[in-house]
């Protein structure tokens, strides 16, 4: 059967290896099930209604948010990764809810500024677990929203944290649940405390929809950061001849619409390189479900590869894309002199919050007299939840100067 005679798009049922929320293995704490919609239906409404989820609108994708309207922040990104996600659940037959919360919510732990501002709480946290987005985004939806009268955290779905903590594959050994699979260490802290209450089958691979959804997240990289890059002038358009992919796109382009102006060719490459990844993947999952035959969700959870996953051309071409990003926009001179003043800024933060408590908010200060760790994490998870313009806004009021972005 062709690959086009396969595809969903809505219409088939849900296929055996999908994630079924009439099956889900519940929440943390037990609820009145909703007669309106579906565990994964209230996990995703959940998420979209989270302070967390509105502060990713003023955090960095790799702009600072007031560099300009049209740049990608934190919000939009897990918005267009929302929307590719559903696409391939539905091309795939798999839960569309399901994919669809996890990429809304699989960027709800970062701090601000970027990476620029994970790597410096990692370094003020060293000595007490470190400090990784992915894990705080558990912390997040377990422990940080407090909303409801009986729990804190978002109460979801079983498969929704197990998806959004396996957003990059299994964590640990399935001998030693402890040892992180992928170069020794120890679990990220938010993910060792959550393991003392709930198995998340952190030695599994995820369910079909988190790994929809976290190759959603690689494309959406590399599409919206081609189109922030050139829009910021870091990036030309022939430098996209240097990759297959973009290279043989945008040749196409232009032998279709010669004399096309330059936005119009940077929007036609953007658009026609998602759908050429899109269906890249589409073609490739199948195959793969193909090979490994699942009959349920815990079939794709025990396999030895993910199921969902570009081809191997594809997979250089995305690799060719990343490293292009990298030379050109995220190591630019520009980027990188804001990025080492946002690192400078959330040092700074930490340190002040550390030697004085009391500078801290006063709903945050209660459990700053606590023992060294616990306190390093009560700043890490305050600081972790700042949008850019709250955290220099704090650095102003503390220090008494701007942080000198310009």
């Amino acid at each position: 059967m062709m690959v086009s005679e396969r595809i969903g798009f809505g219409r088939g049922p849900r296929a055996l290896y999908a994630a079924d929320p009439a099956a889900s293995r519940g929440r943390l704490f037990d609820e009145e099930p909703s007669p309106t919609r579906t565990d994964f239906q209230r996990d995703r409404d959940r998420i979209i209604h989270s302070t967390a989820f509105r502060r990713l609108k003023q955090k960095t994708q790799v702009f600072l948010y007031d560099e300009g309207d049209h740049y990608r922040t934190r919000l939009t990104h897990s918005l267009e990764v929302a929307q590719m996600a559903r696409a391939l659940a539905r091309a795939l037959n798999l839960d569309e809810d399901l994919a669809e919360a996890l990429a809304l919510a699989h960027d709800l732990g970062h701090p601000p500024f970027g990476h620029a501002g994970e790597r410096a709480l990692n370094r003020s946290m060293k000595e007490f677990g470190g400090f990784d987005h992915n894990a705080q985004s558990l912390r997040v939806v377990t422990s940080l929203e407090r909303r409801y009268p009986r729990f804190d955290g978002l109460n979801l779905a079983w498969e929704t944290l197990e998806g959004l903590v396996k957003h990059n594959g299994p964590l640990t050994r399935q001998d030693d649940a402890g040892e992180l699979a992928i170069g020794g260490g120890r679990l990220p802290f938010a993910v060792a405390e959550h393991a003392k209450v709930q198995d998340l089958w952190l030695w599994s691979f995820a369910s079909a929809e988190a790994q929809a959804a976290a190759i959603a997240d690689d494309i959406a990289y590399d599409a919206h950061d081609i189109d922030d890059g050139l829009r910021a002038g870091l990036l030309r358009l022939d430098d996209l001849t240097e990759t297959g992919v973009t290279a043989d796109l945008l040749g196409g382009i232009r032998r279709q619409f010669p004399g096309l102006d330059r936005q119009r060719q940077a929007y036609e490459l953007i658009r026609r390189l998602i759908t050429t990844m899109i269906e890249d993947v589409i073609a490739e999952s199948f195959r793969r479900l193909d090979r490994l035959s699942p009959s349920s969700a815990d079939d794709v959870r025990r396999g030895t590869a993910p199921v969902i996953g570009f081809s191997a051309e594809m997979e250089g071409n995305d690799r060719a894309i990343k490293r292009l990003l990298t030379a050109r926009v995220y190591r630019h001179r520009r980027v990188m002199s804001v990025m080492e003043r946002a690192e400078a800024v959330t040092d700074g933060l930490f340190r002040r919050y550390w030697s004085d408590p009391a500078s801290l908010p006063d709903e945050w200060r209660a459990g700053a007299g606590a023992a060294d760790a616990e306190r390093a994490r009560l700043i890490a998870d305050f600081l972790a939840g700042m949008t850019d313009r709250y955290a220099l806004a704090e650095y102003k009021r503390l220090f008494g100067k701007s942080a000198g972005f310009a």
